[in-house]
């Protein structure tokens, strides 16, 4: 039996339920080819080289962009607005929605970005820089290119959609907040359908590259593929990535009503700040935003069938989101605790919906996926329940946890459930 949450005890127009999915990741352009890839062990980290920085390591996204969108709607556009665009047409083709009968004017777009505006900006200096920084030479296309709603308006753009669009600045936290902001939305109605997720085009600025380079936080490896290694040992840092994940998001009512495919129910959600440092993450502000979650749900520790993990391969960011999960979840037997990153690298403001992705197919297949790259294990990072080497099949599967941290100190937990 499932166990009984506050969240079905609630009118069914108060409940939210997933009813699809659309990505791009650096390992797979829909649910069922990443999944594969997740449980067949196959990394999406390749060899890349970056203005200014030289050769590096990222993952990259490969997808069929003039499938949505014109060559000239993507030389005018981003590289956020083409992967979010992408992702969220997807997810609309794979729903069951009568899409040419939707009213557009009761569609939300809630996209979570980690930064926006750097890459375009960057091109433009690079682009001056051959004019003796001549601003005549400088692209008109740039303000709508770097204002903040960009990701979100050019899937509302490309779409059709009338109704609010915005983006949610949340760090690496961005992918779960705007999942949740697609909740709430729905719940004081005002939205019928939500598309909610996050997006990355991370890998098109040096900056970012620059920036972790500077504080010894970037992931270098002889093997891409093993360059990301989030809990072991000999991990050296982030592989950045690009990606977008999008979730058609409906109230459980509307859902029925149409006989739609309902991949989760939503159940639970928090976010809290540390409020202690810009970078360094502190365990217990982050212990205490899984207990948050957990007790808006109603739920104990020990019902939590898998935790997705934020780590993303640095010393203390990993050892520290070790410690918090001890102070969440003692020593629960049921609770077993993976990662994605180590498969895609770190795809910033997707990260969070991209993870919950990869593991929502265990509601049916019961089984977890396993990092890669833990080969030596780090001793700080032991969890109890901590699925390594081999994916580990379970006897059942009824709720998933996704943890979603970021730099300012923000953290986001996002609780489904099997429905």
């Amino acid at each position: 039996m499932i166990a009984i949450d506050k969240t079905s005890q609630l009118p069914d127009d108060q409940r939210v339920v997933m009813t699809a999915v659309g990505l791009t990741a650096p390992n797979g352009n829909n649910l069922e080819e990443y999944r594969a890839n997740l449980l067949a062990g196959k990394s999406g980290v390749q060899d890349y080289e970056i203005r200014y920085v030289g050769k590096t390591l990222a993952g990259i996204c490969d997808f069929e962009s003039t499938k949505y969108q014109t060559k000239k709607d993507i030389r005018r556009g981003t590289r956020a607005g083409a992967v979010g665009v992408w992702a969220a047409q997807e997810a609309v083709a794979r729903s069951g929605l009568d899409w040419a009968n939707v009213d557009r004017s009761r569609v939300g777009i809630y996209v979570g970005v980690t930064e926006h505006g750097n890459v375009e900006t960057e091109n433009e200096i690079h682009s001056i820089k051959a004019f003796d920084y001549d601003t005549q030479y400088w692209s008109h296309h740039h303000n709508p290119r770097t204002v903040a709603n960009n990701p979100a308006g050019e899937i509302a753009l490309n779409m059709g959609i009338t109704g609010p669009h915005y983006t949610i600045g949340a760090a690496c936290a961005a992918g779960n907040a705007g999942i949740i902001q697609g909740v709430q939305m729905l719940r004081l109605h005002e939205c019928d359908v939500a598309l909610a997720g996050g997006v990355s085009e991370s890998i098109h600025t040096f900056g970012i590259f620059a920036s972790f380079k500077s504080q010894g936080a970037l992931a270098s490896h002889a093997d891409p593929c093993q360059a990301s290694r989030p809990f072991d040992r000999d991990r050296n840092g982030i592989v950045v990535s690009e990606g977008s994940c999008m979730y058609v998001l409906e109230r459980l009512s509307d859902a029925k009503a149409r006989n739609a495919p309902i991949i989760a129910e939503i159940v639970s959600y928090a976010i809290n700040t540390d409020a202690t440092d810009f970078v360094l993450p502190n365990p217990e502000r982050q212990a205490q935003c899984i207990s948050m979650a957990l007790a808006r749900g109603g739920l104990a520790a020990d019902q939590i069938d898998i935790v997705s993990t934020h780590a993303t391969g640095t010393s203390s960011g990993d050892s520290q989101e070790c410690d918090a999960l001890r102070r969440a979840f003692g020593n629960s037997n049921r609770t077993r605790f993976n990662n994605t990153k180590s498969f895609i690298g770190h795809t910033m403001g997707a990260a969070g919906a991209l993870e919950l992705a990869g593991n929502l197919p265990a509601f049916q297949d019961r089984v977890c996926h396993a990092p890669i790259n833990v080969e030596n294990l780090d001793p700080d990072c032991a969890l109890n329940g901590l699925v390594v080497q081999e994916p580990q099949e379970l006897s059942r599967v009824d709720y998933i946890l996704n943890n979603s941290f970021g730099m300012l100190g923000i953290n986001s937990v996002l609780i489904v459930r099997r429905f």
